[in-house]
């Protein structure tokens, strides 16, 4: 019985997708719920998977090809088995490949629990770049090997096999690669951001002294309670929440010539990925606990790095939050993400001599900022809502009582 593979149904704001990447040919046995194919939109990839057990018979769109909602991509012949090749039809080389395989099975158990271990776009990764995930030093959690572990590994210089084969000093090597739809699509919001909001940028810093110390404090107790760390960031989402609250301009957006107040708060987190930033969105995080927020982040962070976001996880959001720290930037200015109005900035943790109570201290400083649309928030509005985050930040206690 044959059985069609077609595009799976599209948002209302995603028209058409790109087929990236084929992961089998016609002719190659399939499973059951198997990723097939990967469709990249303008904000996620789209994974295809098999309908039943099989062999595929025909690919209808090749890699490249621009595919809408219900469109044909290829055809599963339920049950078939793959063709073996006849054992005269093997080549030479098919017979030196068999009996490297041979002496490579001593490793083979290793290498395939390795694989079992991977996420569907670490195999992905795994496939394409013809990597060995147990020659990978793994990051994730109990040393998994990860998408993102992956990727940096097939990105690191392959050692030189002789002298010969390094680059020379007069080689001026370019190389150019089209922009995914993704890539494109971020760039194109940028500009819109720069070019049709009067964006504002203001500046201040927070000493973290007592979020550090309530940290370390509850920390432990915090992480056998929840299952998961006591971190900044749900810090810093609390106290936007409650400053939002009190300023709803800054929480607001510009439809036309009409501003919509939000009587929700919508936090998107920006995550930088393999192919570029999304920003996930904690859905009424008015509602939700400090421990809420990092289970969400942690899993949104763990789907940005294998590819597992979906577009419900990035449609909407009315403020967003992202941290440069992260990657150790001391000072920066973000952009607007439109239909929104401001972003909060944070920055790296540095050590630094203040004055407190009339003594010179060293203190845990960060300086923060919010980038906003001049067209509906004013100066006051903007800097009395970046003073509120920072009292609240260096007065947790009150950000606890919603004070």
């Amino acid at each position: 019985m044959s059985l069609e593979i077609k595009v799976p149904v599209l948002p209302e704001s995603v028209s058409d997708a790109t087929i990236a990447t084929w992961h089998k040919k016609p002719g190659d046995a399939v499973k059951r719920d198997e990723n097939l194919v990967d469709l990249e939109t303008d904000k996620v990839v789209l994974e295809v998977p098999a309908p039943a057990d099989g062999v595929l018979k025909s690919i209808n769109a090749e890699t490249g090809a621009t595919v809408t909602s219900g469109e044909l991509l290829g055809v599963i012949e339920e049950g078939a088995a793959a063709a073996a090749p006849a054992e005269g039809e093997k080549k030479a080389d098919d017979k030196k490949d068999d009996k490297k395989a041979e002496r490579a099975a001593s490793g083979s158990a290793t290498r395939s629990s390795a694989v079992d271990e991977l996420s569907p776009a670490g195999r992905r990764v795994a496939t394409e770049e013809k990597i060995d995930p147990s020659q990978v030093k793994g990051t994730g959690r109990d040393g998994r090997v990860t998408k993102e572990d992956l990727v940096t590994h097939a990105r690191s210089p392959a050692p030189s096999a002789s002298k010969s084969a390094a680059p020379t000093p007069g080689d001026r090597p370019e190389e150019r690669v089209p922009m995914t739809r993704m890539r494109a699509k971020i760039a194109e919001r940028l500009m819109h951001s720069k070019n049709s909001i009067a964006m504002l940028t203001s500046f201040n810093e927070v000493n973290l002294g007592q979020v550090a110390k309530m940290r370390k404090q509850l920390g432990e107790e915090f992480q056998k309670a929840n299952g998961v760390k006591l971190g900044y960031m749900s810090f810093f989402v609390k106290a936007a929440v409650e400053a939002l609250k009190r300023y709803p301009v800054v929480n607001a957006s510009v439809d036309g010539n009409d501003v919509i107040y939000h009587g929700y708060q919508d936090i998107s987190i920006a995550v930088s990925t393999d192919r570029g930033l999304v920003t996930p969105v904690l859905r009424d995080a008015q509602n939700m606990s400090f421990a809420d927020i990092e289970k969400a982040i942690i899993d949104y962070a763990t789907k940005a790095r294998e590819g597992g976001l979906s577009l419900d996880d990035l449609q909407g959001g009315t403020f967003t939050i992202t941290n440069g720290g992260t990657f150790g930037s001391l000072f920066s200015t973000p952009i607007v993400n439109p239909p929104q109005s401001a972003i909060l900035g944070m920055h790296t943790i540095k050590d630094r001599a203040i004055v407190e109570n009339g003594q010179v201290v060293s203190a845990p400083m960060m300086y923060i900022a919010i980038s906003y649309d001049h067209r509906i928030i004013d100066g006051k509005d903007a800097v009395l809502f970046l003073v509120d985050i920072k009292n609240q930040l260096e007065n947790p206690h009150r950000m606890v009582l919603g004070m």
